[in-house]
């Protein structure tokens, strides 16, 4: 078997390279360097672009610490600037908020602006809330696709938009696995790997791209090219990678992983049609809970999420694509 495997890795090595990418032979892993490399290729690409440097004034509103700034446009973004302030703008902002609009630590400024930060522990902290369980789904997926052994081939379906009051995000997979039951072992271990995931304390790059390069990067996955033709605002689709990780999303995202303190993965049920639903909870850095609070938010977030969540402004009607492939 060892042999074998050795001479079929370096043809799926061929395949992915010359973008050929087919979801029969290919592992998670040589997907994931395939999406890198075209992330990075991208990335390299539009720096290249800003041939000359143009400086923008960000002038800082937020209640303390005021001041304005001389910074780079389409280089410069929110995290520069916290550094121009102290330690404390860069370890505890979770976005930005630049003219009144959301955006992220990691993406460059474009223009002249007012610029505050926003904390979890804001008197207002809806949008910090709101980005907050949108990253943390994009753990989930990480941990989805870089847990299980190269036989099991993970496709990442979509992860639910669910309100906050739900307490728990989701994503739906693709395993290739029917009537799996995971053991608590199993649970254990996925969180085991989130809380990993968080330590290493990874930003959350934002890169915008033309659609037509989004369906590349996702040739391999029927899932991911519905949600680029889904996405497209202007023109562009956004991606977000953390570490290697590179998923599809229109954010804004929380500033880097290490937000975080606790993650449980509370539940797999596996859905009508053959995916499965992978729920997990989370609490930010900035808060404490006693284990026998944090147990019972655990146990309530395990309970399957099923039935008709379009109440709730859930649309599921991609998961068209799963039974259609069928």
């Amino acid at each position: 078997m060892s042999r074998l495997k050795s001479l079929i890795v370096p043809s799926v090595r061929c395949i992915v390279h010359r973008r050929y990418c087919s979801t029969e032979r290919v592992t998670n892993a040589l997907v994931t360097e395939y999406r890198n490399d075209i992330f990075e290729e991208e990335k390299r690409r539009q720096q290249g672009m800003v041939r000359r440097l143009e400086k923008i004034e960000v002038v800082h509103v937020g209640p303390n610490d005021p001041g304005t700034f001389i910074m780079n446009k389409n280089l410069s973004t929110p995290y520069h600037c916290a550094m121009h302030i102290s330690e404390t703008y860069t370890k505890y902002s979770v976005l930005a908020m630049v003219n009144g609009e959301p955006w992220d630590m990691w993406r460059p400024l474009t223009e002249d602006c007012e610029l505050s930060f926003v904390r979890f522990r804001d008197k207002h902290p809806e949008e910090a809330n709101k980005s907050y369980w949108r990253s943390c789904a994009l753990i989930l997926g990480a941990v989805m696709e870089t847990a299980f052994k190269d036989t099991i081939y993970v496709q990442l379906a979509r992860a639910l938009e669910l309100p906050i009051i739900k307490g728990m995000f989701v994503y739906d997979v693709d395993l290739g696995l029917k009537d799996w039951t995971p053991a608590k072992d199993n649970l254990r271990s996925l969180s085991l790997s989130a809380i990993t995931m968080k330590s290493k304390d990874l930003p959350f790059e934002r890169l915008e791209v033309d659609p037509s390069l989004a369906i590349r990067l996702f040739q391999h996955s029927q899932y991911k090219q519905r949600e680029v033709e889904e996405r497209v605002r202007g023109g562009r689709v956004t991606l977000y990678r953390m570490g290697k990780f590179i998923d599809i999303h229109d954010g804004p995202m929380m500033s880097k992983s290490s937000l975080v303190s606790m993650f449980t993965v509370a539940g797999i049920h596996e859905l009508p049609g053959g995916l499965y639903r992978v729920q997990a909870i989370s609490l930010p850095h900035d808060f404490y809970l006693h284990s026998s609070v944090w147990n019972k938010l655990v146990k309530r977030a395990s309970v399957p999420l099923v039935g008709d969540l379009s109440t709730a402004g859930v649309d599921e009607s991609w998961r068209e694509t799963k039974s259609s492939a069928a």
